[in-house]
């Protein structure tokens, strides 16, 4: 019997990580592929990025409309209650074997909430990472005790997601699949790259993704303001620039960029969502990855570009030799860039590795998709560690 796996993104980067598995389960005569999209997917102020999943040949089967326009703590959680109505229904109605999802955004955690509810199995991608910088990092913790089946990245989130009681043979260290996209994408050149955005790159460049520290009370137009005025002090590059997620605190972020853009049109590219192509492409090109975004952290060190990680978003990720942690002032941003840029950082690149695993894990998640033992029972037993409490 050919078994249904639904497939549930809704943001651009989530998609990027998902899209060699989601090729990998349709092409599958073993398998069904149902995709579920929600969240940035369907906002025009992210670009309406479903058009980037149907571009590449995949159909959507539902899409949940859940994202409310207020950028408050409260909307937040009023879409998650919306979300969680819409998941309801499309699940009842596709009926899928299995639900599979990444990561730690709140569109997720209401889909899940929806699929154990309907008792369909969860599978969960990037479990026992942490971000304590952010509140995405209890909806991560939240989703993995509600999942049935793990693919996790690294020996250490292994043991991580088992310390939390899952039961170690549900648990699969697979590495993180948005490091397919390196073996799979032919990536563009510098001059297709700069036609593609219609923008000139410079002898130096930038790639910034800045997104709201939503864990704490920290102003994010401050944060916002604090980075530009650090990008400033260095007037010869040119800087590509990446909106924030959907998260509290985001238009203040994309108001600074969007005016920073306006003074600084010759040098300064901003753009809502650039797809996985173009995104990977930038990253391939610069000199210096900014902000606080995962891909820093998991994809920059893989093709060796530094990273200058602003703030605590990131803090408790495993980071690579090629991660420069800094404050979110002017002063301690600059000092970064500067050292990023240093003849000795580079030399420090040449022996930098992703700790995230290598290439291969979407065809090692779709494998185990289809040999993992379906049970629909509320039943999930707690896997027990034994300490020496003395």
């Amino acid at each position: 019997m050919v078994r249904k796996i639904c497939v549930i993104t809704g943001s651009r980067a989530e998609y990027g990580l998902l899209r060699w598995l989601m090729h990998s389960i349709r092409e599958d005569p073993e398998l069904t592929l149902q995709v579920i999209a929600t969240g940035m997917h369907l906002s025009p102020e992210y670009g309406f990025t479903t058009t980037e999943i149907e571009k590449d040949g995949f159909l959507i089967n539902a899409k949940i409309e859940m994202l409310l326009s207020s950028d408050t703590y409260v909307g937040i959680s009023k879409s998650i209650g919306v979300g969680l109505i819409g998941f309801a229904d499309a699940l009842n109605n596709l009926a899928p074997d299995i639900v599979l999802v990444l990561g730690d955004r709140f569109e997720i955690f209401s889909a899940v909430q929806a699929a154990i509810n309907l008792r369909i199995p969860v599978a969960h991608v990037s479990g026992g990472e942490l971000t304590e910088g952010v509140i995405d990092e209890r909806f991560r913790h939240a989703i993995t005790k509600m999942s049935d089946i793990h693919f996790v990245s690294n020996r250490e989130h292994e043991k991580r997601v088992i310390q939390m009681g899952e039961q170690p043979s549900r648990v699969f260290n697979v590495g993180n699949p948005g490091l397919d996209n390196f073996t799979n994408l032919k990536l563009l050149k510098r001059n297709e790259l700069e036609k593609t955005l219609d923008f000139n790159l410079a002898k130096t460049n930038f790639l910034v993704t800045l997104h709201p520290l939503n864990a704490s009370l920290q102003n994010s137009y401050i944060d916002a303001q604090e980075l530009v005025n650090a990008l400033d002090e260095f007037p010869e590059a040119h800087i590509i620039i990446t909106k924030p997620n959907a998260d509290a605190g985001r238009k203040d972020i994309s108001n600074v960029f969007d005016n920073y853009c306006k003074i600084n049109s010759n040098r300064v590219f901003v753009s809502s969502s650039l797809g996985q192509l173009i995104y990977l492409s930038a990253l391939n090109v610069c000199d210096v990855v900014i902000g606080n975004s995962s891909s820093g952290i998991v994809e920059a060190p893989a093709i060796k570009k530094p990273t200058v990680n602003i703030g605590n978003r990131q803090e408790g990720r495993l980071k690579a030799k090629s991660i420069i942690d800094c404050e979110s002032d002017c002063k301690s941003i600059v000092a970064a860039i500067t050292l990023a840029l240093s003849q000795n950082f580079q030399e420090i690149l040449k022996g930098t590795n992703s700790l995230y695993g290598k290439p291969g894990a979407s065809e090692k998640i779709k494998v185990a998709l289809k040999e993992f033992g379906i049970d629909k029972s509320v039943n999930k037993i707690f896997h027990n560690i034994e300490y020496d409490l003395d």
